[in-house]
């Protein structure tokens, strides 16, 4: 069977050299005569990985040497937790509300202490991201926290909120190596890298050295001080070595198609066809405001459910997979990540011109 055009939202599509890549690795990585998923955590070979996925990362992103990159397991759901734990010292934080991530992430800080939600779009089921030029930062707040592109609802932020000098913190899962970000605008970036950059079960943390010290709520669990992880260099116990192997290999990947910014026109170029659809469709129309559009993640509908769902079907039976909506949301959604070629996007236009046509 040929490959589909996969278009979930995560675990989401990789890119197809790299899943060959690993495919020829898979019984003897480089010689070793074994699997990187059979091999030691503390081994050379699986030390050099690590070393070398951090090494091209930070060259991706242009990290400063004053922030630790931490390959951490719980996925992005665990920090929520780990945040107000790491940071709540005055057990205050503002939360801004954009979709269900941000939702569960300020539910959990609320365990920890107290949580202002400064702005929200709930009103329009999170159709659009708030102005959030001046928002009423709590002036003890420990930090401002934005789930930065938010996969359910297909928004993601035009420009970062004004903090008024607080620290930014950012859950980034599901745009993380979309586009260039200025790390030294944020205090801590994290990442579910199951969306655009490996296999479910890692994360990757990006914290300003600063931040992390022996100063954590009382009752922290030794596992979730992000000390702890970054003075033993994501080593404390043994991490997702197949996770951060496969990681590795699309920041290679990423690099060698040109690096974010090249990432960002190739991004820009899939979302602008699937939007310039949308927006002319009689049948199909996008959920989100435009100024608040993800490049990511495209949730569209038609307006009847019945019509939905027949879509969805007739979609996936074409060799067009993983299109329908979250429950929250209904409809469609067409992840359209890193990896998803352009042909891809090309090609369910297509479908859904032909649909539209029938209908």
């Amino acid at each position: 069977m040929s490959r589909v055009y996969n278009f979930s939202a995560g675990p989401a599509v990789l890119p197809e050299a790299v899943l060959r890549e690993a495919a020829d690795e898979m019984l003897d990585y480089r010689g070793c005569g074994m699997s990187v998923m059979e091999m030691s955590h503390r081994s050379k070979d699986f030390e050099d990985i690590l070393h070398d996925a951090e090494s091209v990362l930070r060259e991706l992103m242009s990290i400063p040497d004053n922030y630790k990159v931490l390959f951490l397991q719980g996925g992005a759901s665990q920090q929520f937790a780990a945040v107000p734990m790491n940071l709540m010292r005055n057990r205050v934080a503002d939360y801004i509300i954009t979709g269900q991530w941000a939702k569960k992430a300020a539910s959990e800080a609320e365990l920890f202490g107290k949580v202002n939600r400064i702005a929200s779009s709930a009103d329009k089921t999170f159709s659009y991201i708030p102005d959030c030029e001046d928002l009423p930062v709590s002036e003890d707040a420990d930090y401002v926290y934005i789930c930065q592109n938010n996969t359910i609802y297909g928004t993601r932020y035009p420009k970062l909120p004004n903090t008024k000098g607080k620290l930014l913190v950012a859950d980034v899962s599901s745009m993380f190596l979309s586009e260039p970000i200025d790390v030294e605008k944020y205090g801590v970036i994290y990442a579910g890298v199951q969306k655009n950059a490996g296999p479910a079960g890692l994360v990757v943390s990006i914290i300003r050295e600063d931040l992390i010290t022996d100063e954590v709520l009382p009752g922290t669990p030794t596992m979730l001080k992000w000390k702890t992880q970054a003075d033993a260099d994501s080593l404390y116990n043994t991490p997702n070595c197949y996770a951060i192997y496969i990681c590795g290999k699309v920041f290679h990947w990423v690099k060698d198609m040109g690096g974010l910014s090249a990432m960002k026109e190739r991004n820009e170029k899939k979302a602008r066809l699937l939007y310039d659809f949308l927006d002319g469709s009689e049948l199909f129309r996008g959920t989100v405001e435009k100024e608040s559009r993800s490049l990511m993640n495209v949730p569209f509908v038609t307006g009847n459910e019945d019509l939905d769902k027949e879509f969805i079907a007739e979609a996936a039976k074409a060799g067009f997979k993983n299109l329908k909506g979250h429950r929250t949301v209904g409809g469609m959604r067409a992840s359209i990540y890193n990896a998803m070629p352009y042909e891809g996007v090309e090609a369910l236009v297509g479908f859904m011109k032909d649909f539209e046509a029938r209908h």
